[in-house]
C-alpha cells in the first residue's frame, strides 16, 4: 500500500502556470483555499461563512434537545473547523470579512437556551468561547508552545535584540515594503502579542494563558483598539 503524501499546494499570482506537482509519483493536491491574484482572502471568508451557515442551519432543523453541551460539542466539531480551516494562511484582515465569519459564532451563541437577549460579549463568557480574531492569538502561543500542527519557526522569530520595557517573548518585526505583505496574519499578530502583558506570554499553560488574556482584555478594555494593526 503506497504512503500516503500529507502535502498540499497553493499557486499564486496572475502569471501562475499551475503546473502539477509530485511526490513519490503521487500528484499532489491543491490547498482548499481560495485566494484572488491579488492574495485577497474575501471569496474564502466567503465560502467558509456559507459552509458554516449551511451546518448551522442543519444543526438547528435536525436536532430537538438544544441542550447547551450538545450544541457546543456540535459547533465545536462541525462549524467552527470550517471558519477556521487554515486560517493562518488567509487570516482575514478587512472588516467586513472578520465581521462576516465573526456573525456565525454571534448566531450560534444566541441559539443556546436562556441566552438571545445578552450581549455577546456576556454569551461568550458563559460559554467559554473566545472571538474568532483572538483565537488566532491564541494560536501564537499555541505554536511557541508546539501545541499547534505548525512549527513557530515557520513564521515566528523571537526579537533577541529587543531591549525595551515589556515580555522577553517579543517577535521580530520584519521589514515589510508592500501593502500585501503587511496585512499577512504573521506581521498583524505581531504588535498585539509584542505588547502582551509579561504574566500572560510567559503562562505555563494554555488554560492559563486564555484566563490571564481574558483578564488582561477585562482590565483594559482599550488594549486592541490602541494596537490597531492587528
Amino acid at each position: 500500500m503506497a504512503d500516503v503524501i500529507q502535502c498540499k499546494i497553493m499557486h499564486f499570482g496572475r502569471a501562475n502556470p499551475t503546473y502539477d506537482y509530485y511526490m513519490s509519483n503521487q500528484k499532489l493536491e491543491t490547498l482548499g483555499v481560495i485566494i484572488s491574484s491579488d492574495l485577497k482572502p474575501s471569496q474564502q471568508c466567503n465560502q467558509a461563512y456559507a459552509k458554516a451557515n449551511r451546518i448551522l442551519g442543519m444543526i438547528t432543523r435536525t436536532i430537538s434537545y438544544k441542550s447547551r453541551g450538545i450544541l457546543l460539542q456540535l459547533y465545536k466539531s462541525l462549524v467552527r473547523p470550517h471558519l477556521e480551516y487554515c486560517t493562518v494562511v488567509w487570516s482575514p484582515y478587512y472588516q467586513k470579512d472578520k465581521k462576516l465569519l465573526e456573525k456565525i459564532q454571534r448566531r450560534f451563541t444566541r441559539m443556546i437556551p436562556g441566552s438571545s437577549e445578552l450581549p455577546y460579549e456576556s454569551r461568550l463568557k458563559s460559554l467559554n468561547l473566545w472571538t474568532l480574531e483572538d483565537r488566532r492569538l491564541i494560536e501564537v502561543y499555541k505554536m511557541y508552545h508546539g501545541l499547534s500542527a505548525v512549527e513557530f519557526g515557520t513564521f515566528f522569530e523571537l526579537d533577541k535584540a529587543s531591549r525595551t520595557r515589556g515580555h522577553f517573548l517579543k517577535l521580530k518585526k520584519r521589514c515589510v515594503t508592500t501593502d500585501l505583505r503587511q496585512h499577512f496574519f504573521t506581521e498583524r499578530v505581531i504588535n498585539i502579542w509584542n505588547h502582551l502583558d509579561t504574566s500572560v506570554v510567559e503562562a505555563a499553560t494554555l488554560y492559563t494563558f486564555k484566563s490571564r488574556l481574558q483578564r488582561m482584555y477585562d482590565e483594559d478594555e482599550s488594549f486592541l483598539g490602541r494596537v490597531t494593526s492587528y
